[in-house]
């Protein structure tokens, strides 16, 4: 097996485990909402739950990571069989792309719980 087909093998598997962590936590996700809603919490008291919360910031930091993941396989191959990029440019764009998810995301984790 040449190295092109192996890391493609690699980005394969990783993205599969992370659609299963992500299937998870969305699952999670869906059920805080849901229980959120029906108790009737307004959006400052879930902030105010949140605030200084190590477990919320654990699981949601999981969740970004597990999209940052996720994401650039399927957006290099997009971008590759849609756009015709040639795949490395795809790579290093997807890459790019999941480094700035991935930051954002846990921006927003911090402003929600820490900060």
């Amino acid at each position: 097996m040449n190295a092109e087909a192996i890391a493609q093998a690699k980005r394969w598997y990783w993205q599969r485990i992370s659609a299963m962590v992500l299937a998870l936590c969305v699952l999670v996700h869906l059920a805080v909402m849901v229980y959120a809603v029906r108790g009737g919490l307004s959006g400052a008291e879930i902030l105010a739950r949140t605030r200084g919360s190590w477990s919320f910031a654990a699981f949601y930091s999981l969740f970004v990571l597990a999209c940052a993941v996720h994401v650039p396989t399927g957006l290099a191959n997009i971008a590759v069989e849609w756009g015709r990029w040639r795949p490395h440019a795809a790579l290093w764009a997807a890459r790019a792309f999941a480094l700035l998810l991935a930051v954002t995301g846990l921006r927003a984790v911090w402003a929600v719980s820490i900060a």
